[in-house]
């Protein structure tokens, strides 16, 4: 009997063990700066994973999508606006100027 609680509880400290121990997701690599790297370098049967793939254009490619939304965010709030106030639902006081 108290070889089988032995045996069970080496399994179960040898298994949570290694779920703990497994890399993965990525890693700080110095703790100064927010540099990530992949922890998993090579898979099961031991070959090494490909490079990762980079996104060509990353900063121009946010430009080209931030500011015709931002531009179309902005005639949609200029004609809504000119909506309000044409339905008189919101009109600035010009008794506020009276100090």
């Amino acid at each position: 009997m108290a070889s089988l609680v032995g045996l069970l509880s080496r399994a179960f400290f040898i298994r949570n063990t290694a779920m703990l121990n497994r890399n993965t997701g990525p890693k700080l690599v110095n703790a100064t700066g927010p540099t990530l790297s992949r922890a998993a370098v090579s898979n099961t049967s031991g070959g090494v994973l490909p490079k990762p793939v980079k996104v060509p254009f990353g900063l121009t490619r946010m430009v080209i999508v931030v500011i015709p939304f931002l531009y179309v965010g902005n005639l949609i709030s200029k004609n809504f606006a000119a909506l309000l106030e044409e339905h008189e639902i919101f009109v600035p006081d010009d008794d506020d100027d009276d100090d």
